[in-house]
């Protein structure tokens, strides 16, 4: 079972990000529409994080990303398919000692939206996400060795943020 190891967040973080993007974006090269950091590691005002680097990949096709598996894999990626998200394509990498997750989508899925939304919200309500970094810590205090409840205790509150998030995002175009 995976440990539940939380930071204080680092700029350290943006730079692995952009090193892993340019690697990726000579991997994908035109195919990429988008890329983008995201997640916890993405956003300083959240103050911890996972040492995971999250990143978003915006596709014109997903049926081409699985032409790009062994290329990945050279580089220390790990295939999974969809993973229990209808249109995404996941690879994580590091194994159980994980540094890096992509999650590809194609064009006009709604979770890049989500994921966007997500990050710019927190970005622009920095309370919201110092709350989110708290609970974040609380939770790996009290479930160090069970990363799965970790993620079950703590998906109550980032559904709220991401419902929040969307609420905002429409309110801001509306203004």
């Amino acid at each position: 079972m995976r440990k539940t190891l939380i930071l204080p967040w680092t700029e350290d973080w943006a730079s692995l990000y952009i090193s892993e993007e340019r690697i990726l974006k000579e991997i994908f090269n035109d195919k990429i529409v988008g890329i983008f950091h995201i997640g916890s590691t993405s956003i300083s005002a959240i103050g911890f994080a996972k040492p995971i680097i999250d990143i978003l990949i915006v596709v014109k096709d997903i049926e081409i990303v699985d032409s790009f598996n062994a290329k990945l894999r050279e580089i220390g990626y790990e295939p999974r398919g969809e993973n229990g998200i209808k249109g995404r394509k996941y690879f994580p990498k590091g194994r159980e000692k994980r540094t890096h997750h992509v999650h590809i989508y194609q064009v006009g899925h709604v979770n890049i939206k989500k994921h966007l939304d997500f990050k710019a919200y927190l970005m622009a309500h920095p309370e919201e996400a110092a709350s989110y970094g708290d609970l974040k810590r609380r939770l790996a205090k009290k479930f160090p060795d069970d990363h799965y409840k970790y993620q079950e205790e703590k998906q109550v509150f980032v559904d709220e943020l991401v419902k929040k998030a969307s609420e905002w995002s429409l309110k801001s175009k509306e203004g």
